[in-house]
């Protein structure tokens, strides 16, 4: 039984800020900034208040203003602490809930009202004041925190159901957002009948524009109140765990909006963002870029990243756009960047934080992964910092789902001339500790819904779709799908409408979501299809030229497990007795056939196992005769000797 959640309320003189406090901030190497700077109840002289402090080097005043002066911008002011640039002051009679802002006065006297970078609670958006709050929570999560070091190694089966809140369920027939207290039964429900390891919510973090998906985010410590209270979300993380499903969070270090109220322009001055805007400003999504050379700014990062595995047990981060960060000439044109200092693109700035930061993060959080959105070929992401990496646990392999959709977007009967597109992946699959993403930039913007990518009618456009997705769940790579590609939803993802579950109503999507459930039950049970996805001697081609066929088949492996073979089909015809060679003599049984008719398919298949025979093939003395089903795949487990 989960336990109460307890709010303390009463002051925490702990939360002070002290010279070594100062000194580590100004050096950049404070890493938990949210406990000593922003808004914490204290008390001073027996008085119960808050004691603010924020920092602001440039301004010539800082007043802190809310619910308790009648947000009068002049009659608190803080008081500089030396020349650390902070601000800060003891306001007593504040109390918890209490909204504010701070007054910053700049180098050329314009004052602007502004939010807490350190705020752990908002108003709910469109109002943009930060709260003064208290994050105690009781958890109730100490076995799987306990466990799961184990659960995420790279031999580990990590499978991740890609979530947007705000859009996967909404209550009163999808007119209002669930709380995050409201959507953990339901969702807790979906993913355990999928499988799923982890769930991935894109960003949490607070943002003004509910349009950017949490991609612009404003409170870097915050989640957003839209859909409750920081205990309402730690609420959601604590059940997930309970029922063994991992957390996963979108964090977005490589830009941020440029609002009046937030992090731009803090003082008065360029002080989070470059002041040039060949290097603080982003051409794509109009906003502001991160200073990384400056100490203060790598430490209030920092400090966020830990925060969230720290305070609300994240299992592991995924850091937005890191392709952006890693180069200097990201979206420019000729003129429109600054080099770096001997002359080339590599932002050594933004270099040096993601490897101190993947460097803190696995020192405190062994038991985390940290996974990298990085569409170049940038290399060793996912190698150590001592090798010269980057650091990271994974990273997204974007070359996989962009070769993959485009193959599987083909009218079958052209595929054989694209065939190289399918199976190039194999030259680089190791290169890197991949993860393959078919995440929610594959299904907006004009894309159409992954299920519309697929050729041809209704039935082959979803017996298609479960190719994909088995073809997705068993070659080499952790996984990721985007909430309503389960099921094959038809619409585009939108941001302001939940998922079209109506759709389930109808037996070839109901089918399509169970066949989901059970390749991913699959990849996750059996040992061969998971432990060897960050190791070559876990997969072998037994065939990737068949071109004329379009068909490939596969060997994955794993010490003391049975070997699995999976043969593909990416074409209509069905072919009996489909020779493929094997490594054992024995029986070989039918684990997983995506044409099964509980699936929706043609119900062709192999009667359960398939029988070896002494017919030499690819290279191995024995080989199974294969009936193979029409636009499908199909995954044999080793079952022995006959």
């Amino acid at each position: 039984m989960t336990k109460k959640t307890t709010e303390t309320r009463q002051p925490t003189p702990t939360s002070m800020l002290s010279d070594d406090d100062v000194y580590l901030f100004n050096e950049g190497t404070h890493l938990r900034l949210a406990d000593h700077l922003g808004a914490h109840l204290t008390e001073r002289d027996g008085q119960a208040g808050v004691h603010f402090a924020v920092w602001a080097p440039n301004a010539k005043g800082v007043n802190v203003m809310g619910d308790f002066n009648g947000w009068d911008p002049g009659t608190i002011p803080l008081s500089p602490r030396g020349s650390s640039g902070i601000w800060e002051g003891f306001v007593p009679g504040v109390e918890y809930a209490h909204a504010y802002k701070f007054h910053v006065v700049g180098p050329n006297g314009k004052g602007t009202d502004k939010a807490d970078p350190f705020a752990v609670h908002t108003e709910t958006p469109p109002s943009t004041a930060s709260k003064v709050w208290d994050l105690s929570y009781e958890w109730d999560d100490a076995d799987w925190m306990a466990e799961r070091g184990q659960r995420q190694t790279h031999r580990s089966p990590i499978s991740i159901y890609e979530v947007h809140l705000g859009s996967w369920q909404r209550g009163e027939d999808g007119r209002r957002h669930l709380t995050y207290r409201e959507v953990a039964d339901p969702l807790i429900a979906h993913v355990t009948e999928l499988g799923f390891t982890h769930v991935e919510f894109l960003p949490v973090m607070e943002h003004p524009f509910y349009g950017s998906w949490g991609y612009q985010s404003t409170g870097y410590f915050a989640p957003t109140s839209r859909f409750g209270t920081p205990q309402d979300f730690m609420y959601l993380v604590d059940r997930l765990h309970q029922t063994g499903i991992g957390v996963i969070l979108d964090w977005v270090p490589s830009h941020f909006p440029t609002d009046e109220f937030a992090l731009g322009m803090f003082d008065g001055t360029h002080l989070f963002e470059h002041a040039d805007p060949r290097q603080g400003f982003h051409p794509d999504w109009q906003s502001y870029i991160f200073n990384y050379g400056r100490s203060e700014v790598r430490g209030f990062l920092l400090s966020s990243a830990l925060f969230w595995l720290d305070r609300y047990h994240a299992d592991g981060i995924r850091v937005d756009a890191v392709a952006s960060m890693l180069y200097l000439d990201y979206s420019r044109e000729d003129g429109e960047w600054i080099p770096n200092e001997h002359g080339g693109n590599e932002n050594i700035e933004a270099i040096e934080f993601l490897r101190r930061m993947n460097t803190e993060i696995y020192s405190a959080h062994p038991d985390v992964q940290v996974f990298a959105e990085e569409s170049t070929a940038w290399p060793m992401v996912s190698r150590p910092t001592y090798l010269g990496g980057l650091g990271f646990g994974f990273k997204w392999d974007m070359g996989w789902m962009n070769d993959t959709l485009d193959y599987m977007s083909k009218d079958p009967i052209h595929r054989r001339f694209h065939h190289g597109g399918l199976t190039f992946r194999s030259v680089y699959q190791h290169a890197e500790n991949y993860c393959l993403p078919l995440s929610h930039d594959e299904v907006v913007h004009g894309k159409g819904s992954l299920i519309n990518k697929m050729p041809g009618d209704e039935w082959r456009q979803r017996a298609n779709l479960r190719l994909l997705l088995g073809y997705q769940f068993t070659v080499p790579g952790k996984k990721l799908l985007f909430m309503g590609c389960e099921f094959g939803q038809r619409r585009e993802w939108a941001h302001g409408e939940q998922l079209e579950w109506g759709l389930l109503e109808n037996e070839g999507h109901r089918g399509l979501q169970r066949f989901t459930a059970d390749i991913a039950s699959a990849y996750r049970d059996l040992p061969a299809l998971h432990a060897g996805d960050c190791d070559p001697s876990g997969f072998r081609w037994v065939d990737a030229s068949d071109t004329e066929q379009s068909v490939v088949s596969f060997l994955r492996m794993a010490d003391g497990a049975n070997d699995v073979l999976v043969v593909c089909n990416f074409t209509p015809v069905a072919r009996e007795g489909y020779r493929v060679g094997v490594p054992h003599a024995g029986s070989w049984r039918e684990a997983v056939n995506s044409d099964a008719a509980d699936y929706g398919g043609s119900g062709v298949g192999n009667l359960g196992k398939v029988d070896t025979e002494a017919a030499a093939m690819h290279g191995f003395h024995q080989s199974l005769p294969v009936m193979l089903p029409p636009l499908a795949m199909v995954v044999f487990e080793y079952d022995g000797e006959q």
